[in-house]
């Protein structure tokens, strides 16, 4: 095994549980799981908070035989206000390095807030004061880049149509019954609750009873092996920069999978590639909350997309600030309470 290790400078304060916890699925996810330390934010950051990841390192470029340089286990602590210790082990020097050299781009290093602030004070509509007062609380909030487009698409999959709790089980018990260990050493030991997310050939390993036990319904484990499929194509497209119009025309073109809508393309493409302006159409709750924090009254996609407009391009940032502001829109809708079929 083979560690590396770096120090990421951010420049400016940061939060790192409220940046990276959009990255981690339920308090129980095998692949993420984030460690909010003591401080609450803001002008001071969060020292003391850190991570545990763990994922694959493919190879989009194609060079390597097996298409992966390899599997990384990561650990990030936040030394300072701005400053984030990154160790990455991997079974090879190169497979540790590659996971240090994408760390600044995971952490939203290149994630440039500023214009956003400019426009949110030029603006000066109430909506957009108070977004701007939701900013200045949490300074070091930013969009995350993780470049694992592959294992993204499919979390997101197992999120369609479905309950919080469905998917967080079935992502959950996915990796605790088919993933592999990540690596591990006296160095960095990995937890032992970590497994690594599956490959493409894993995944359409497990048998289609499984998928039952899993509780994932037909069309979701239909999706995932189409994407299985592609997996190939998707490792090169998670190459593109994170750009805004190559981020949109990557979305244009993974909505061309059977089974990918905008939704699952949006919020797969938010953790991948930290798409700022690609807010997530679809969503069953989204335009309410969007609805009555910026306009007092709930709407539908289209009347969150008119809402968003005078963001643009920065309409998911406003998203992820109202989720950070501590807003909660009224719920006047069914709660759903699925069945349980995996026993019949």
């Amino acid at each position: 095994m083979h560690l590396a290790q770096t120090v990421v400078d951010l420049g400016t304060a940061f939060d790192l549980p409220r940046s990276l916890g959009i990255l981690q699925r339920g308090h129980g996810d095998p692949a993420m799981r984030v460690d909010p330390g003591e401080h609450r934010g803001g002008p001071g950051g969060t020292p003391g908070a850190g991570a545990w990841m763990c994922f694959r390192i493919y190879d989009g470029a194609g060079q390597q035989s097996s298409g992966q340089i390899g599997s990384v286990t990561l650990r990030l602590d936040q030394l300072s206000a701005r400053q984030v210790r990154v160790r990455a082990l991997g079974p090879s020097e190169q497979a540790a390095s590659a996971a240090l050299d994408r760390a600044p781009q995971l952490l939203g290093t290149e994630d440039d807030w500023s214009d956003f602030e400019f426009l949110l004070d030029a603006l000066e509509d109430d909506a957009s004061l108070a977004l701007a007062r939701v900013r200045r609380r949490h300074p070091g909030l930013r969009l995350p880049a993780t470049g694992q487009l592959f294992d993204q698409l499919i979390t997101v999959i197992l999120e369609q149509k479905v309950t919080h709790d469905q998917a967080r089980h079935s992502w959950r018990n996915l990796l605790t019954r088919y993933g592999d260990q990540p690596p591990s050493s006296d160095d960095l030991q990995a937890p032992q609750w970590m497994r690594l997310p599956l490959t493409a050939e894993q995944l359409r390993a497990v048998p289609s009873w499984a998928w039952h036990q899993l509780w994932v319904q037909p069309p979701l484990s239909a999706t995932v092996q189409r994407v299985a499929g592609r997996a190939s194509a998707v490792h090169r497209l998670a190459e593109t920069p994170v750009e805004r119009d190559a981020v949109a025309e990557l979305a244009a073109q993974l909505t061309s999978i059977p089974g990918i809508g905008e939704w699952t393309a949006a919020e797969a493409l938010q953790r991948s590639h930290g798409a700022a302006d690609l807010p997530a159409v679809g969503d069953w709750h989204l335009p309410h909350l969007v609805g009555e924090a910026l306009s007092g009254r709930r709407t539908d996609d289209a009347g969150m997309l008119r809402l968003l407009e005078p963001y643009r391009p920065h309409r998911h940032r406003v998203i992820r600030l109202l989720r950070v502001s501590g807003y909660r829109q009224q719920r006047f809708g069914p709660m759903l309470a699925p069945e349980d079929h995996r026993r019949r």
